[in-house]
């Protein structure tokens, strides 16, 4: 089974922002790898100073970028990804692309009815506007601590805002909020009969940007897929941040579990993580 971990973030934040979970994954044996986006420049300064490769990019672009940098590989990988790094994850999962998921608070994918506020508020600086749909938004400090950092302090989440965050494009956001009435939405996924790996879905329950209920009724979409592992684990108390705040290790540590049990830990790290 595969031991290469390819790490997706999500909307507003820089791959960079995965070093500290590939550095932890790396120790237990893994090897990993975190490329951005399509448009995506090497560091956050970069990609703040020029952000206009990112204009207009879409669901599939950001899937086909990730299928291409896979298809080069010698074995298909494990993939770990946060919000909207979550339904890329579960569509390159779907596609069998990837041996196994993570999709942590990830977007909605095509089949999801419910929109709590939140949800909406936290999608307004870039919905809010239609001409956005072609060009991309940066969150304001304040509008990073409503959709990132509700559940954690104001210093902690300006900091955060201040470290990893990059202007986002809008085409995602239009699509993922379109998705239900597109015929063929690039935020469809394949959940009821698709064979493949194993997937974990997990969701904070203070998320504004991703609300528990919307990851339960992606849950709820699987559950007739009973040929293939859907799992679902919660964090109490933790909001959008989850995978960048103070307590990044507590999913971290959850997801290293999950992945031994499910038969990916390198050779030698599953007996030593039972042991623990």
């Amino acid at each position: 089974m595969s031991t290469h971990v390819l790490f997706i973030h999500g909307l507003w934040i820089h791959s960079s922002a995965w070093r500290p979970w590939q550095d932890l994954f790396e120790e237990r044996g893994y090897s990993t790898s975190a490329p951005g986006w399509p448009g995506d420049l090497e560091t956050v300064a970069a990609t703040r100073a020029n952000p206009d490769g990112l204009n207009d990019v879409g669901i599939s672009q950001i899937c086909h970028h990730y299928a291409d940098i896979i298809e080069g590989w010698d074995e298909k990988p494990v993939v770990v990804g946060h919000s909207f790094g979550g339904l890329i994850a579960q569509e390159l999962l779907a596609n069998d692309l990837v041996s196994a998921a993570v999709a942590i608070d990830p977007a909605p994918v095509k089949g999801v009815k419910v929109l709590p506020f939140s949800q909406l508020k936290s999608g307004l600086p870039v919905l809010g506007n239609p001409a956005n749909k072609s060009r991309t938004v940066a969150l304001t400090s304040k509008q990073f601590k409503y959709a990132f950092g509700n559940a954690i302090s104001d210093e902690e989440s300006d900091a955060l805002h201040a470290a990893w965050t990059i202007p986002g494009p809008g085409r995602p956001l239009f699509e993922d909020a379109t998705a239900n009435f597109v015929r063929n939405s690039p935020a469809a996924v394949n959940t009821h009969t698709a064979v493949r790996g194993p997937l974990l879905l997990t969701s904070g329950t203070e998320d504004h940007t991703v609300p528990r209920s919307v990851t339960l009724a992606v849950a709820k979409l699987y559950a007739d897929n009973t040929a293939s592992v859907t799992e679902y684990h919660e964090y109490e108390g933790k909001g959008h941040s989850l995978t960048l705040d103070a307590g990044w290790t507590d999913v971290a540590d959850d997801v290293l579990a999950w992945l031994a049990a499910q038969g990916f830990a390198p050779a030698g790290a599953q007996g030593a993580a039972a042991a623990g």
